[in-house]
């Protein structure tokens, strides 16, 4: 069977129909309709909230040390990026780190096939989406979330850093959101790494020039990331404060 025809409804693999989804789990949650219904279907999708809660928190509890690695979906096989999110996850993984990342194709598949190769544990959190992705090849443990704030909730819980390579939207969300995470001491001792200067670094001046200087936020502030070129620099900074890995 072919693999467009697999399909994912949150943790639920469907096959046989490559139709896709009229909407999602979160686009109903969040959407009011113009009818009361809601006030019906909302208490109940609470018991499904809770089910992924308890889901991810039951698979998850025993991973070892854990850094998740994010960037974009779209990123082709035969892209130089591809090549240095796949030495990423294998560096990781020979560190002692199991590798997490969203679990789709492009930059998510390349350091779960890095961390596969490096044999260290790949793990992949999936996202129920209008257009199915579904978890790569290179999973060895793997969930599928219907519901966005339950999956970062997973992130956050069981990484203990984080790589940001080259991505799109959904990539600077899982960014800013680690680093008001961090910014505001909900989770501490917490590295975060910009992989690709050429990347990133508009960015990182955007904020020093704008944000910075206009006192939206702290100079210190540009103090929580570390952005490289070098993934020798990025792992080491990440072994440094992390006293688990075999590098330390």
């Amino acid at each position: 069977m072919n693999e467009h025809t697999r399909m994912l409804r949150g943790p639920v693999l469907l096959r046989g129909t490559d139709q896709p989804q009229a909407s999602t789990h979160d686009q109903r949650l969040l959407e009011t309709p113009k009818d009361n219904s809601w006030k019906h279907n909302d208490p109940w999708r609470v018991l499904r909230i809770q089910s992924e809660f308890v889901t991810g928190f039951d698979t998850l509890s025993e991973l070892p040390t854990a850094v998740t690695v994010f960037g974009s979906a779209r990123t082709p096989e035969d892209s130089p990026v591809y090549a240095m999110g796949q030495e990423v996850g294998q560096r990781l993984a020979q560190a002692g780190f199991a590798v997490i990342t969203g679990g789709g194709p492009g930059l998510m598949e390349a350091a779960n096939r890095g961390a596969h190769d490096g044999a260290g544990l790949s793990v992949g959190l999936g996202i129920e989406l209008p257009h199915e992705q579904g978890l790569n090849n290179y999973v060895d443990v793997g969930l599928n979330f219907r519901y966005f704030f339950v999956r970062k909730t997973m992130f956050l819980k069981y990484s203990q850093a984080f790589v940001c390579l080259p991505g799109g939207l959904g990539t600077l969300d899982e960014l800013f959101e680690v680093l008001c995470m961090v910014q505001t001491g909900k989770v501490t001792n917490f590295p975060i790494v910009l992989l690709g200067t050429k990347f990133w670094g508009g960015l990182v001046q955007w904020l020093q020039d704008t944000l910075v200087e206009q006192g939206t936020i702290s100079p210190e502030d540009l103090d929580l990331f570390l952005l490289t070129d070098s993934i020798d620099e990025a792992v080491a900074h990440i072994c440094a404060h992390i006293p688990h890995s075999k590098e330390s």
